[in-house]
């Protein structure tokens, strides 16, 4: 099978495209505009793979996006843009990429006939749950501008498939974490800072609550939902590992030889969701089950910082103010 991946130079996509090509004998074309998130130096071990092709294209390019698209078996579709902050800032580029973008891409599968269309979202689109788990039929209530641009994105993904056929898939995942996520969110954030001996801004009273999942499980349960998902269908993707964002401040704490003196309370996010949960029994029935412990990938993502200062210097050298 031949795999149409965009945004595969970044965090889940390249990890995305190094599990499939080292459990399968599908070739995987990356397609990706290396905005700000994307990077080459995350996927250079996998583009030395003769199965592996790297396009350098905007999902929003009609024409480039056919160019390229012609000829695979299927798409699996990360390209977005992800960080809430920036949202916050500048809405727009958001709308662009995540609702413009998708819609490219599924107009023009649904032009050269692809077989399968895996579209990834957000357990963000469900907005804040305060009591139990959100499942695949609940009402969205995105409430900051990138979860309600990822709801757009589901939604003209989904319509497709009800109005020309188009086989959408679409997975619903909580926080991920693991190696060559960008140092913009929490974890690489944290971990980076604290091994510079820097504090650790975090967000109001640090009560917040996410459920942490390691990428490659989240990529495992992907790659089943194209495999052998059902056309139409949403299946969430969960870990289970709900905790506090100021719990989770302190085990990197602990884990980067820190102390409580390392943590900066700053004035808390626009709109900050409370809590996020997902009811994972469609995902779990499709065969999928969790593989990892989030406190031995924990300790290993960090160790994974601490020996790969130079993919990550350069990057937050870059966004310096």
């Amino acid at each position: 099978m031949k795999l149409f991946v965009t945004g595969a130079a970044g965090f889940i996509g390249s990890n995305y495209a190094r599990h499939v090509l080292a459990t399968t004998d599908h070739e995987v074309t990356i397609y990706d505009a290396l905005t700000y998130a994307g990077n080459l130096a995350s996927i250079r071990d996998v583009l030395d793979d003769p199965r592996c092709e790297f396009v350098h294209a905007d999902i929003c390019d009609a024409d480039d996006v056919a160019r390229a698209m012609d000829g695979h078996d299927a798409v699996v579709h990360f390209a977005a843009e992800t960080h809430v902050d920036r949202s916050i800032a500048d809405g727009s580029t958001f709308v662009r990429t995540n609702c413009v973008g998708t819609n490219v891409l599924c107009d023009v599968a649904n032009q050269v006939g692809v077989g399968k269309f895996l579209h990834i979202s957000t357990d963000e689109v469900y907005g804040s749950v305060e009591e139990g788990s959100s499942v695949e039929t609940d009402p969205l209530e995105p409430r900051s501008p990138y979860s309600a641009a990822k709801a757009g994105s589901d939604l003209i993904a989904l319509s497709y498939h009800v109005t020309y056929g188009l086989p959408v898939v679409v997975t619903r995942c909580s926080n991920n974490y693991g190696p060559y996520q960008f140092p913009e969110k929490m974890i690489p954030l944290f971990t980076t800072n604290l091994i510079d001996g820097l504090q650790v801004p975090l967000y109001g009273d640090g009560m917040n609550i996410r459920d942490w999942i390691h990428v490659e499980d989240h990529n495992i349960a992907a790659h089943l939902v194209l495999e052998d998902g059902v056309p139409g269908e949403i299946y969430n993707i969960g870990a289970g590992n709900e905790l506090t964002n100021v719990e989770l401040t302190h085990r990197l704490l602990d884990l980067c030889g820190r102390d409580e003196s390392f943590i900066r309370p700053v004035e808390d996010r626009k709109g900050h969701d409370r809590r996020y949960s997902v009811d994972i029994t469609k995902i779990t029935e499709l065969g999928w089950t969790l593989s990892r412990s989030f406190d031995e990938n924990l300790a290993a993502t960090v160790e994974w910082y601490r020996n790969h200062r130079d993919w990550w210097e350069p990057l937050k050298a870059r966004d310096a103010p």
